[in-house]
């Protein structure tokens, strides 16, 4: 066994192997066959804008007044997990759960018959019983002190007994019963509890699942859908809200967990996915990488509708929890409201994902393998052995450095664009506000063409509403101002090397253009693809001394984001050379765009985790970008150059 093949059996991760977009299409196709029972405590949000600027001091408190220019009301609880469900294509949903003789009530279940749930099993208990509901009021976009109702409720015996009747009728005829508990004050009172139990250990071919957030330990036998805190919990380990809980001990708790009940645990763990356990498996669904802003409210009542769907169509449970994951992803994105997600939606994010992997190395150095004597760092099972015959390599931080600091001109022209005329004026913590979500930005979306970044300028602008919108201009627009400032910069370091002032060793990572000769003269194809505008890049790259080498061409973005240059590289090559020669590939970028779509497509990407500064050396941030992308080897620059060569198959170089 070499050292590189003992390092990767070291540091291997559990496959994963997430559905095509043709299986997503079939699956999502199915869900309207899927009969699916809901029982649990369901909840009314509502939602009370107060715009103060009509208010007036009451005469007979003498307090102003809160004015309600806007209200609304959506399902929550119970109710918005069916809500969900009813979104993804179930047709045959059943609602079953206890309201008061009120008017949230009877808005609760006018909201239920819109969704398409059946009602028939939707109880009205008279007394000690208020509906859930959750009065939000809302002053200048922020959520004032909640109102709740139903806080005192006490289930009748009467109720219950009723309930249960109606869930073992039901249940014979779903493919999936869901149980829902939310509240101590909901339906699941300790007779109620009892008698639910004894009727899930009935024989009755129905799927139950259980999302509980007091009780997940009573309900036996049944699969659980739990997260990461109350899961570890359940097996003797406490954490605070905001802990992390480490990978090692999810995978712990599902095991503890599904020796207890023998059936398939599944737990969320928010952006890093899910584990789920069954009897054959531990399967782990990464979280998926989600640009702009997000709204996690609801986001676990998408899963479990994902889920409940896919088990009630025959998925394996690993599969049924990327159908999950895949639906909390559209419903973040929705701010300020507890969204849904469609078919569709699912379809158009799950047959093009951007998944979070290794999220634990990637933000721990201290987790880091690597290949002996070398500080080629082993992230994922590398094909030892392959010769490469294929690079595509990326241009700026990647090889060159003519373009280091574009992030400070960057900066700044997005956050005069967002302020516009307030730059001078605006307070503190609007300004800072702005900061934080420019640099956010920034970071996410390094790597992907000028023009898409200026496109998500424009959202920002829009998002902040500083600007008057008849002064919003667009991307083009703002890539023009951009481009103007970075290329002052770069002209200037490029007048220095055509005057002989500087070389290109003064503006390329340590040992880049060596080891780009080094494979040409192994035979290897060599192939540029950079987010920069095409001409940019074919210029820098002959002022840098290197354009001739990369004999199968030079490619850059030609002012359509349709048309992405390393995309387009890597599906060329792959149409030359045929799929099966994927291995043959290797890319290499310090961006997580093209890191990500050499995965997608079966290739090998090595990830330069460059310091665009000093030009040799790891940039940490860098690494974990990339890591998170799916690289395969990390390095932090050509300095090892030789060992780099023997890993892509090159074994006699010296």
């Amino acid at each position: 066994m070499s050292a590189l093949e003992s390092t990767l059996l070291r540091v291997r991760y559990g496959p994963f192997a997430p559905v095509t977009g043709e299986e997503l299409e079939g699956l999502l196709e199915k869900f309207s066959t899927a009969r699916v029972a809901v029982l649990g405590d369901f909840c009314l949000d509502i939602y009370w804008m107060i715009d103060m600027a009509r208010s007036e001091q009451s005469l007979e408190t003498g307090l102003p007044t809160h004015p309600i220019r806007q209200q609304r009301y959506s399902l929550g609880g119970a109710g918005n997990v069916s809500n969900n469900l009813a979104s993804l294509g179930c047709t045959d949903l059943f609602a079953l759960g206890v309201v008061g003789d009120d008017p949230w009530g009877k808005e609760l279940l006018r909201l239920m018959e819109s969704a398409g749930a059946n009602i028939d099993d939707m109880l009205v208990q008279r007394d000690e019983w208020a509906t859930l509901a959750y009065g939000k009021p809302h002053i200048e976009d922020q959520e004032s002190n909640r109102q709740d109702f139903g806080n005192y409720n006490q289930l009748s015996a009467e109720t219950g007994e009723e309930l249960l009747a109606r869930a073992r009728d039901r249940i014979a005829d779903v493919d999936v019963m869901i149980i829902n508990q939310q509240v101590r004050e909901g339906i699941h009172s300790p007779r109620f509890r009892e008698g639910l139990l004894a009727l899930t250990r009935e024989q009755h071919g129905c799927v139950v699942i259980v999302d509980s957030r007091h009780y997940s330990e009573f309900y036996e036998g049944c699969l659980l859908k739990i997260n990461d805190h109350e899961a570890t919990r359940l097996c003797g380990k406490e954490s605070a809200p905001d802990d992390l809980v480490l990978r090692e001990d999810v995978c712990a708790a599902a095991e503890t967990l599904f020796q207890r009940s023998q059936e398939p645990i599944f737990i969320t763990r928010g952006s890093r996915g899910l584990i789920v356990r069954d009897e054959h498996e531990v399967a782990e669904t990464p979280g998926l990488q989600v640009p702009g802003k997000v709204d996690t409210v609801g986001a676990g009542d998408s899963v479990l509708a994902g889920i409940s769907l896919g088990l009630a169509i025959g998925c394996r449970p690993a599969v049924a929890a990327q159908l999950g994951n895949l639906a909390a992803a559209v419903t973040i994105r929705k701010l300020r409201e507890t969204g849904t997600a469609t078919p569709a939606e699912v379809l158009a994010i799950g047959s093009d994902c951007d998944y979070v992997l290794h999220p634990e190395l990637a933000e721990d150095p201290r987790r880091a393998r690597f290949l002996e004597g070398s500080e080629i760092e082993i992230i994922s099972p590398w094909r030892d052995g392959v010769q490469t015959l294929h690079a595509i390599f990326d241009h700026d931080g990647t090889i060159s450095t003519l373009r280091e600091g574009w992030e400070e001109v960057m900066e700044p022209m997005m956050i005069h664009a967002i302020l516009g005329a307030r730059y001078k004026e605006a307070d503190e913590a609007v300004y800072h506000r702005v900061v934080n979500r420019v640099r956010e930005f920034i970071d996410r979306s390094t790597g992907i063409q000028t023009l898409v970044q200026m496109e998500g300028l424009v959202s920002l602008v829009e998002e902040f509403g500083l600007v008057p919108v008849q002064e919003i201009r667009d991307a083009h627009g703002y890539k023009r101002d951009y481009n103007n400032a970075l290329m002052d910069k770069v002209r200037r370091r490029s007048g220095k090397l055509e005057k002989g002032q500087l070389s290109p060793d003064d503006f390329s990572i340590k040992n880049a253009i060596p080891f780009l000769h080094r494979l040409r003269e192994a035979g290897v194809y060599l192939y540029l693809a950079s987010g920069t505008d095409e001409e940019d890049v074919r210029e820098e790259a002959q002022a840098m001394g290197y354009a001739d080498l990369f004999d199968q061409g030079i490619y850059g973005s030609v002012g359509d984001p349709a048309h992405d240059a390393k995309r387009v590289v890597l599906d060329r090559i792959l149409a030359d050379v045929g799929p099966d020669a994927s291995d043959q590939l290797v890319v290499f970028g310090d961006g997580p765009v093209e890191i990500r779509e050499t995965c997608k497509r079966g290739g090998r990407a090595v990830g330069i985790a460059s310091d665009e500064i000093r030009r040799f050396g790891l940039n940490a941030a860098k690494r974990t970008r990339l890591i998170k992308a799916g690289a395969h080897l990390i390095i932090p620059d050509y300095s090892e150059m030789e060992q780099l060569l023997g890993v892509l198959g090159f074994e006699n170089t010296i």
